[in-house]
């Protein structure tokens, strides 16, 4: 009981938060967003062009340092990896495709229903529908087998790459590309962002906080303590965003929106299916990172580039809904997913072993 409450606390810090972020100056119901805020990282450093999502979002970095720094202290850090790595980092391409096609990850997702945004809804659903199926290959042993431990520099890396990326956004690092209007000219000031990081960060280690593992663990063992972490979230930001005036309920004119229901829920199939079969959502990815895991890395590295494909290649979503061309790359992308699926199952492989060796 004690447990589930924590994870209550620490979602309605994390709701409040991210509308508080809002106030400072990120876009509405956008105080956090993982894969929006990766996709901004990619353009400011240059891996895109897309000159309206171009910034270094502090708040990623304080994700990783907070995780980092509490796990360091509870002795919960270790190093460790070598778990299917490229498939890792093809999942996370394609979950970061699937993402832009939303416009949004499950925590943000999350906070545009909080919002009054009702395209959130069939996300959702979308997302729902894609753990179903990852929880299905799950059930035929689907694994992408064993890690192993590393050294603890191997560990130490990306946490360092992100410190090092702040320190290179306080010296105003002349490559660095900034947006001067849309959503990547708008955040809050650098040191409340990297606080407000640093918090999320410690909470979301402390509590594994994750919408896809509680929507997974609902599903197969009727477990709600991670899930409830999440309707912490969307209460407390529902109520900070009446408080503040940012709920605006309906369909149209929701802020870094669209409206085209099949792709937002096609694109959070792929985003859900995906991060099953990753073991959590990128929320979770960036957290383990912290703690050592490089398997993670190796999946965030993936995002990374996911998003610099999307914006370079005309994948991504507007307001203007979803673009041909990203339309195409989510269907590639749920055949992707499908290949890997099964082809980690361990039951459907030993099923077709078995029917081979029969007909021989």
């Amino acid at each position: 009981m004690n447990e589930k409450k924590g994870i209550i606390i620490a979602g309605a810090v994390v709701g409040i938060i991210s509308v508080l972020l809002v106030k400072f100056g990120n876009p509405v119901n956008m105080g956090f967003c993982i894969a929006c805020f990766i996709r901004d990282i990619a353009g400011g450093i240059g891996m895109h062009r897309a000159p309206i999502v171009q910034y270094i979002r502090p708040e990623i970095i304080g994700l990783v340092l907070g995780a980092f720094i509490i796990s360091m202290k509870s002795k919960e850090f270790q190093a460790k990896g070598g778990s299917s790595p490229f498939t890792r980092f093809v999942l996370g391409i394609g979950v970061m495709i699937g993402a832009l096609m939303f416009l949004g990850c499950p925590l943000r997702m999350v906070l545009r229903l909080a919002g009054g945004d009702l395209n959130a809804i069939l996300g959702i659903a979308g997302f729902v529908v894609g753990i179903f199926v990852g929880v299905y290959f799950l059930n035929k042993g689907f694994n992408l087998k064993r890690n192993y431990n590393l050294p603890k520099f191997e560990g130490y890396l990306f946490p360092i790459v992100n410190l090092g990326l702040f320190v290179l956004l306080l010296s105003g690092f002349s490559m660095l590309i900034f947006s001067e209007e849309g959503p990547g000219s708008m955040h809050a000031p650098i040191w409340i962002a990297l606080f407000a990081g640093l918090i999320v960060g410690i909470l979301a280690q402390k509590t594994r906080l994750c919408m896809v593992g509680g929507t997974r663990d609902m599903i197969m063992f009727k477990d709600s303590y991670l899930l409830s972490g999440f309707l912490a979230i969307l209460i407390f930001a529902f109520i900070g965003n009446l408080i503040l005036g940012y709920f605006n309920l309906g369909f149209a004119e929701q802020p870094v929106a669209h409206t085209d229901g099949l792709w937002n829920f096609l694109g959070m199939v792929l985003v859900g299916w995906g991060s099953v079969l990753l073991g959590g959502c990128p929320l979770r990815q960036l957290i383990l990172a912290g703690e050592g895991n490089a398997d993670s890395a190796v999946t965030v590295m993936g995002s990374l580039i996911g998003a610099a494909i999307a914006h370079n290649f005309g994948l991504a979503s507007s307001p203007a809904g979803a673009t041909t061309n990203g339309k195409v790359a989510v269907l590639i992308c749920l055949v992707l997913v499908i290949l890997i699926s099964l082809a980690n199952s361990e039951i459907l492989i030993s099923k077709k072993t078995l029917t081979k060796s029969r007909n021989n």
